[in-house]
């Protein structure tokens, strides 16, 4: 790749969310230009981009187009027209990953049918076409309490996802193709990410450890290196690179896992592309997951994912009750905490959460770590003059 040190690659990242722009402040350091695909034109990634270009991510034309403008074209969410991506591929520019992947990805379904194909231990399920069909299912007992219901295309972030407990909640099923899962006995939450250049050269980060806020369905707060033991970490990574490996892929592939009060491992889903579990790594790891994004879909030398400093990550979230122009609380007293990063991501406004940014937390002793990333979010609110 001769072409990134004399600016003349052209980087397309489809959507300019936070994930675009931390991304493009790596790409940044190699001079490369990138272009940002957005609806809004004031993204975050907006400010810091070369080239931001006004189109719908599912529109065929808005992606073709974008397409052409750039030598090579990656994303930041799944929610993709593939289409335009297929055939961008055909006449010769370079998609990373793969718009077949990201095919499969997209759809809940026949990512459960891969795992299932290729022995990947995930938890048991269905498929429904209709909410009706899961209404019927109940009926004749071929479904129990409780279960978790998946949309198998578009959801994202806890949308697109109903946890049914019982018939009250039969009310809160959602309409559409579904996957319906058994509702696992879940002990912890972790997750693994992992990277892969053309040449085949695979590199894993450290096995985080996420804590999720129950209403939102958000991670709300990510420990690294986790607390689960050496045996679980190391199945979960050759679990994490058996995925990756057998896709083909080239780039980067978080992996989402539950384990079950059993201490068995089981994938929940997979993301192609830098990751809200990875975004400790920016002051963590030798090789943050954005530069490691680059090198996999550049074919470069994957970097060292060595963990430099135990770290905290808590996402900030827009408070309960806020609507409108954002308003920060306690970034003042957080930043006289030893160890203490501070990310905003440039959104303007503020929804009930709505991911704003994120603290991670340094330091030599993990438990000092946890202890400093407690006060920060007591210390840290998301709000706006404007209440909803």
């Amino acid at each position: 790749m001769e072409k990134i040190v004399t600016s003349n690659l052209k980087l397309g990242i489809i959507a300019g969310g936070q994930l675009g722009k931390m991304l493009i402040q790596e790409a940044n350091k190699w001079d490369i230009s990138c272009y940002i695909l957005d609806e809004d034109t004031n993204c975050p990634a907006g400010s810091i981009a070369s080239v931001v270009v006004k189109g719908n991510h599912l529109d065929f034309k808005s992606v073709y187009e974008f397409g052409k403008m750039v030598d090579i074209v990656t994303y930041e969410l799944e929610n993709i027209n593939i289409d335009a991506l297929i055939t961008l591929q055909s006449e010769g520019v370079k998609v990373v990953p793969d718009p077949q992947i990201l095919k499969l990805i997209q759809d809940k379904g026949l990512q459960k049918e891969f795992y299932k194909k290729n022995n990947i231990p995930t938890s048991a399920y269905q498929v429904f076409n209709t909410k009706e069909g899961i209404i019927n299912a109940i009926s004749f007992n071929k479904l129990s309490f409780p279960f978790v219901q998946k949309l198998r295309k578009g959801g994202y972030d806890g949308k697109g996802v109903a946890v049914i407990n019982c018939t009250n909640d039969i009310v809160n099923i959602l309409e559409g193709a579904s996957i319906v899962e058994y509702k696992v006995e879940i002990s912890k939450e972790i997750a693994v990410i992992t990277a892969r250049n053309e040449k085949g050269e695979v590199r894993c980060f450290p096995t985080v450890e996420m804590v999720f806020n129950s209403k939102a369905n958000l991670v709300e707060k990510l420990i690294c290196p986790s607390k689960i033991d050496n045996d679980q970490s190391e199945k979960a990574t050759n679990i994490a690179i058996q995925i990756i490996e057998q896709l083909g892929m080239v780039g980067l592939l978080a992996v989402e896992f539950f384990i079950d009060v059993n201490g068995e491992i089981l994938v929940n889903e997979v993301a192609p592309r830098p990751h809200n579990s990875g975004h400790h790594t920016i002051e963590s790891v030798i090789t943050s997951q954005f530069e490691q994004h680059l090198r996999a879909i550049l074919n470069l030398p994957l970097g060292s994912t060595q963990l430099k400093l135990p770290a905290v990550m808590i996402n900030l979230l827009g408070e309960s009750g806020y609507d409108g122009p954002v308003l920060y609380e306690g970034l003042t007293e957080s930043m006289a905490i030893e160890g203490v990063k501070i990310h905003l991501y440039g959104k303007k406004i503020t929804k009930p959460n709505r991911k704003m940014g994120h603290v991670t937390v340094v330091s030599l002793s993990l438990d000092d770590a946890i202890e400093k990333a407690e006060k920060v979010k007591q210390l840290i609110k998301v709000k706006s003059w404007k209440k909803s």
